[in-house]
Order: structure tokens, then C-alpha cells, then sequence
């Protein structure tokens, strides 16, 4: 169990508690609870059949969501260490980010989104919240994982404070949090460095990825700032080590730069904001977790990049395209006949079109192809 000596900054050691009452633990702290919930959930399983970007049937190497999450974790792990924060939690929000991805990456989720138009469309973050507080069934006593009010604080402000509920009343229903989130405070520290760490992960090993596809070089990415100074530095080296060691050294600096910018930065904003207590954090303008000026610049610059050369590369635009067309018809031919593949009491309450997204946002790349496959 963590120390409980964290920084005054740090989310604390004792949870504010869950939606439902439980027995604490001898063992665990509540974040270790939440972590290991997540670890054992059907959904975190799903994630190693389902694209991070290369479509899962295309080779055995290629990161999935899983290992993506993996990878996250140590970097969100490594991060909340150095501020002395909570590091479980930090752990538990890397591990949990992605469970409510669909198969096929951001495609699928473009294709369901379309499909639920009239239904108060489909958000990847929003579904997670639905998988850890509805569709995870695994207690007598409540649906879901039971998380804290602190993880679940952190899933629902991935990408900051809530000002427009709208979508969330939508998807999940209004007053769903029965009032226990403050949506429009900043998140805490340890739910920035999960959010950051996730852009650390994504940009240096989707450039790992691309590479070994061969569908850019390293002389490609020449024009990238910070990039070409590590490019240079070890290119030299092709002649005396195979060149994917020399990409894996590459990358290794790439998320050392990368974090060690997010420390220096993070440093400064908690100085320059006077933020000496978790309620400044809450309120502070945000994020105080963010890359410097040069730092942003480059993160812009290989997002670009890679949109260019690798998730608009025709190869992966052609499977991504079938990902799409696979769920698109998967959710018109399930809702012809939707008794044949949902397994619940059907009565005038149930948003049928809500439980075909559930089931199809849940399922695996393969999954949904051997499906589609077998009743198209």
C-alpha cells in the first residue's frame, strides 16, 4: 500500500468513498481496489483484440489498446512518483481510459456515433463511464465496478472540466451522478499526468509502429522539431546496431524528452499559481499537467505528421473503412431481429438502439468480422 506521507497536492489516500457502501479493505488502499477492479473487468480483457491503429488481424507486433494502456500507466506511474501523488490512482485512470473504445479505433467510433444520431450519439470517454458504472456485472449487490468518487472524477474530466453536460445527460441520463461530481472544477494532478501520459504513449509509439509498417521513414520525420535533433544523434549508428535498435533508442528519448518537459513544466505552472493545497488544484485554471511552448509545438507537429502519413495512409484508411462499413451494417442487421443477439427483458423503457451500440462498442476487431461474417 502507498504511503499515506503523499504531497499536499496529491488526491488523498482516503477515498471521499463509492456510489455504494462497501467493507474498506486490510490489504488494498481504495485505488488499488479500483486498479485491480479494472485489471479483472471483461472490458480491459477486450482491449488486446482491439485496434490502437493498425487493425487487429494485421500482424501480431502492432500495439492494441491494451498494450497502449499498458504503456500509459508506466508513464502516468513514473510522473505522479516524481510529485509524490497518488500513484495508484494515477495507474487506475491510465488503465481504464480506453474501455469504452469500439473495434477499428476511431473509425468505429465514427461509424456507431452515426448509427446513434437520433439516440444521443456515441463518445468512447462517455461509454467507458458506462461500462464501469452499468455494463460490468460482476457483484451481487450493484451493476458495474463500484469505482470511487475520485476515479470516476478523473474518467469523466479526461480531457478536462465539464462546462456542457448535454452529451452526458444524453448517453447516461440526467442527474446519473446524483450530484456527487463537481463537473466544472478542474481534475486533480493525477488525472492530468494520466491524461498527458496518454499523449506521451500514443505519439512516441505510433511513430514506432509506422516505422516498422514502413510507412514513413526516420529521414521523413526530419522536419519535426526536437525530433531531428534525436534522429541525428543516433542515426550515425545504423552502421554498428540493427536499425530497430537504433528506432527503439529513438523512441526510448522521445517519451524521456517528453516527460521530463511535462516535470520542468508542471514545476513552474504550481509555482506561478500558487498552488499549495488539492482544493487549488481543483480550482486552478487548467491544466497545470501541459507541455511547454517548444514541447506543444512538437506534440502539434507529430500529431500532424502522423495523421498525414499513417492514419490517412491508404492502407489504413481501406481497413479502417471496412471496419466501418462492418459496423454499420452489424448495428442495421442486429436491430432487425435484436431478441436473436441481446440477452435482456425487452419492455417500452429499454432504448433498444442504446443496448445494440453497448454490444457492438464491446466487441473485439475479430469479433465483430467473424460476426458481420457470419450473418451478412
Amino acid at each position: 500500500m502507498q504511503s499515506n506521507t503523499l504531497s499536499k497536492l496529491s488526491v488523498s489516500s482516503k477515498s471521499k468513498g463509492r456510489f455504494y457502501d462497501e467493507i474498506k479493505s486490510n490489504l488494498r488502499s481504495p485505488y488499488q481496489r479500483d486498479r485491480d477492479r479494472i485489471i479483472h473487468s471483461t472490458a480491459f480483457r477486450r482491449l488486446k483484440h482491439k485496434t490502437q491503429v493498425f487493425v487487429n488481424t494485421t500482424g501480431d507486433h502492432y500495439r492494441t489498446r491494451i498494450t497502449h494502456s499498458l504503456e500509459v500507466s508506466q508513464v502516468a506511474r513514473t510522473l505522479a512518483k516524481y510529485f509524490n501523488l497518488n500513484e495508484d490512482l494515477s495507474e487506475t485512470l491510465s488503465l481504464a481510459h480506453d474501455l469504452g473504445h469500439t473495434p477499428f479505433g476511431h473509425a468505429g467510433e465514427e461509424a456507431l456515433n452515426e448509427c446513434m444520431k437520433n439516440s444521443g450519439g456515441f463518445d468512447h470517454n462517455i461509454q467507458t463511464l458506462r461500462i464501469v458504472m452499468l455494463l460490468e456485472n460482476k457483484y451481487y449487490k450493484f451493476n458495474g465496478l463500484n469505482l470511487t468518487i475520485e476515479t470516476l472524477d478523473g474518467l469523466i474530466k479526461h480531457n478536462g472540466p465539464i462546462k456542457n453536460k448535454e452529451k452526458f445527460n444524453k448517453i447516461l441520463g440526467s442527474n446519473f451522478f446524483q450530484k456527487k461530481i463537481n463537473f466544472i472544477t478542474s481534475p486533480s494532478l493525477e488525472a492530468q499526468i494520466a491524461s498527458i501520459s496518454d499523449d506521451i504513449a500514443y505519439n512516441s509509439h505510433d511513430l514506432e509502429d509506422g516505422l516498422k509498417a514502413k510507412l514513413f521513414t526516420l529521414n521523413d520525420m526530419n522536419s519535426i522539431p526536437v525530433l531531428k535533433e534525436i534522429i541525428f544523434k543516433h542515426k550515425k549508428k545504423t552502421n554498428r546496431y540493427p536499425q530497430e535498435l537504433v528506432l527503439r533508442q529513438i523512441i526510448r528519448e522521445i517519451i524521456n524528452e517528453m516527460v521530463k518537459d511535462v516535470i520542468l513544466n508542471t514545476k513552474k505552472n504550481i509555482k506561478k499559481n500558487k498552488v499549495k493545497s488539492i482544493k487549488d488544484v481543483y480550482n486552478s485554471e487548467y491544466p497545470l499537467v501541459c507541455f511547454s511552448k517548444k514541447m506543444k509545438l512538437f506534440d502539434q507537429r507529430v500529431k500532424i505528421f502522423l495523421r498525414k502519413n499513417m492514419y490517412y495512409n491508404k492502407k489504413i484508411i481501406h481497413k479502417t473503412n471496412l471496419g466501418k462499413s462492418i459496423i454499420k451494417r452489424l448495428f442495421f442487421l442486429i436491430k432487425k431481429n435484436p431478441q436473436k443477439f441481446l440477452k435482456v427483458r425487452f419492455n417500452k423503457e429499454i432504448n433498444i438502439d442504446r443496448l445494440i451500440c453497448d454490444f457492438i462498442a464491446g466487441m473485439t476487431d475479430r469479433y465483430a468480422i467473424n460476426l458481420h461474417n457470419k450473418i451478412k
